[in-house]
């Protein structure tokens, strides 16, 4: 019996050490970004890999309460920090990106607004997402904390679950305005808009990391992707959507290694 038991274990070892299958939880501003590395991912593995999308502390949230996700690939480091401090991430966080905000309407050019104008405009609604759980649109509070226009513009902002559902807000005309992502901003849907980003230095930075969860420890597909996220072949499709690429310093945080 004892044999038997050795014999199940190594064989349920041996199959979750070769899955094929991936599932990735990942902010929603890589929507655009991460389909295409998916895709140029899958051409080169034939491997099954499927990612949903969310704010970054609700999926935190999910993983939190057993979501079967290998790889968490959050906007704001601390939340995989959290993750991996509290033993619920195989792997310490990586950083991939510095995210970026801009304010964008579907209706007009918003290139050369600032922030502090926003308060002179005549206009019903402004979308950001929810600040609670959602790192953009807790920098964006900041941001017009920082331009001093919060105070007047409150009444009017609508808030999006996330940061792809913020700039779906605005797109349907749930909203005049919006403060989205720089990477949704350059999907050629949105792009035909102008857009104005918004200084770096009005909020803290979006410190953007992946870690491998604990349900993914085993998955050899999540370490294969963890690989092929540092090719050249990623960076050059993580540029194209305006995440800023680099070594990120900061105090016990892995960083990533170019290939």
């Amino acid at each position: 019996m004892r044999q038997l038991l050795l014999i199940l274990g190594f064989i349920y070892s041996l199959t979750a050490e070769t899955s094929d299958k991936l599932t990735i939880a990942a902010a929603s501003d890589l929507r655009y970004a991460m389909a295409d590395i998916v895709s140029l991912f899958q051409q080169q593995t034939q491997l099954d890999v499927r990612v949903i999308y969310g704010a970054s502390g609700k999926l935190s949230t999910q993983i939190r309460h057993g979501a079967p996700y290998d790889m968490f690939f959050s906007a704001d480091i601390s939340f995989a920090q959290q993750l991996y401090q509290d033993g619920l991430a195989a792997t310490a966080p990586r950083p991939y990106a510095l995210g970026h905000l801009v304010l964008w309407s579907p209706k007009q050019n918003m290139a050369g607004i600032s922030l502090s104008q926003l308060a002179e405009f005549d206009f019903d609604r402004l979308a950001i997402a929810q600040p609670a759980h959602a790192p953009y649109g807790q920098r964006a509070k900041q941001a017009l904390q920082a331009a001093g226009v919060w105070q007047a513009l409150e009444a009017k902002i609508v808030y999006g679950e996330n940061i792809a559902q913020t700039a779906q807000l605005a797109q349907s005309g749930g909203a005049d305005i919006a403060i989205i992502a720089l990477s949704l901003a350059r999907f050629p849907e949105l792009a035909s808009q102008g857009y104005q980003p918004i200084p770096t230095e009005l909020h803290q930075p979006l410190l953007q990391a992946y870690v491998i969860t604990r349900h993914g420890a085993d998955n050899l597909a999540a370490r294969q992707f963890a690989a092929f996220v540092a090719t050249p072949a990623v960076l050059d499709i993580m540029q194209r959507y305006g995440f800023e690429q680099g070594r990120f310093e900061q105090p016990g945080v892995e960083q990533p290694e170019t290939q």
